[in-house]
């Protein structure tokens, strides 16, 4: 049986606040200290605010340690659904934002010197079905009329330069992504933030926020597990870890578990088979398939094995189903022993897009459906200026904020057996 541990985990060691009790004021209260979070409280402390960083668990401990390490281009949804929804204009600010969010986790890596193995080695996705590999060719064309932003189609005579495996229809290469190793990233991130002046208090559970003006000055006072504090603004970044202490954000995100397995290291020869390029690599389905080799050559495969949030019992789950998985996949790793399986909480909104705003006076970012790593830290330093210097130029606050239809919705997602159940019945039809 593998370990039941996250492998990025064993590969750093996370920075420790200084045990100093919560103070009793601050310019800036943040909610969660994953990439959004201390992104913010970063770009913030740099401009001289007073910030306080409340973390539930310790710095990393949610989705920014657990997840692939893949830093990705693109939106979840595609460019003629994004351009439908939202117009040209709006579609073109935010497709180059998420460009954009690539160079700002470079900008972090290289000005902090976190050594997190950033590799841009890009992505590519797999067609699961000859359906899906026929719409890659207009996807292309059309980003790169409107965004001129230039991939690469890969016929399926062609897809083994890309990929050991003989399963897919063909593929398309985005070589602008990369991959890195998360949990080093968000503990650089971390160490980034104490050393500018940040004040991070872990195992501080929020508990409630209420309105309080202190001399004249509006602001909210935060009761918490360790005390309150008084704060001038606040900012949510808590993601699929959104908690009761923010109903309206609550109520608004759906927290879906998604699980990796990692294999034992393996030999140069046979890393080099399964991906010659080095890719992050994802496939075609809505029950999508997410797998890349870690720096040191073990084989990354995860999925929604289970659309539950981890526990004990989906993460020992979706460690066969993984594995199963893989081995479809790649036969060449039948014989492969994996080593460690663990499970993470990632934030969708019911558009699958991110959004950011305000929202009873609160700012918050959540909702990167997987596009986390580079989106959640472009926006912590866009909510940063927001917060700074009023700036107002973040597109994903432009765009409505849904919440369930017939407000059939309390922050439960009791629906999710039955999504997934539709996800694979539409995996199977499309």
């Amino acid at each position: 049986m593998p370990q039941e541990q996250n492998y990025w985990l064993t590969t750093v060691q996370m920075p420790t606040p200084p045990a100093e009790p919560m103070p009793e004021t601050a310019d800036v209260a943040v909610i969660g200290a994953g990439f959004t979070g201390l992104s913010a409280a970063l770009a913030m402390a740099r401009r001289g605010a007073k910030v306080v960083v409340l973390e539930s668990e310790t710095i990393g401990w949610g989705a920014s340690s657990r997840n692939g390490g893949m830093v990705l281009t693109g939106l979840k949804l595609g460019a003629n659904k994004l351009i439908s929804a939202y117009g040209r204009e709006l579609t073109h600010r935010m497709y180059a934002a998420s460009l954009d969010s690539i160079a700002c986790v470079e900008r972090l890596v290289k000005e902090e010197s976190i050594a997190c193995d950033f590799a841009r080695t890009g992505h590519l996705e797999v067609a699961c079905k000859r359906m899906h590999f026929d719409d890659y060719a207009r996807q292309v064309e059309v980003i790169a009329r409107e965004f001129n932003h230039q991939l690469r189609i890969v016929p399926r005579h062609e897809l083994r330069s890309e990929i050991g495996s003989d399963i897919y229809f063909g593929g398309m290469v985005d070589e602008i992504s990369v991959g890195l190793n998360p949990a080093r990233y968000v503990a650089g991130l971390g160490a980034a933030a104490l050393r500018a002046g940040v004040r991070i208090c872990e195992r501080t559970r929020l508990q409630n926020i209420q309105r309080e003006s202190r001399n004249g000055v509006p602001g909210f006072r935060l009761n918490s597990s360790r005390g309150a504090i008084w704060t001038r603004d606040v900012l949510v970044g808590t993601s699929g870890y959104t908690g009761g202490a923010t109903p309206a954000l609550r109520n608004k995100i759906i927290p879906i578990g998604s699980f990796i397995i990692t294999t034992e290291v393996l030999p140069d020869a046979l890393a080099r088979e399964l991906s010659p390029r080095n890719r992050q690599i994802y496939d075609s389905k809505n029950y999508l398939y997410y797998y890349r080799l870690t720096p040191d050559n073990r084989m990354l495969f995860g999925g929604r094995a289970a659309f539950f949030p981890e526990t004990d019992q989906t993460i020992r789950k979706s460690a066969d189903l993984l594995r199963r998985g893989m081995i479809e996949v790649y036969p060449q790793l039948r014989d492969t022993k994996v080593e460690y399986v663990w499970g993470g909480t990632l934030d969708f909104c019911f558009d699958i897009m991110p959004h950011a705003g305000r929202v009873d006076g609160i700012y918050f970012a959540v909702g990167y459906a997987g596009h986390g790593v580079a989106m959640a830290t472009w926006q912590g330093h866009k909510m940063a200026e927001w917060i700074a210097e009023e700036k107002t130029d973040n597109p994903f606050a432009e765009i409505p904020f849904p919440g369930a239809p017939l407000g059939l919705y309390n922050g439960k997602p009791w629906f999710l057996p039955f999504a997934g159940a539709y996800y694979k019945v539409l995996d199977w039809i499309s």
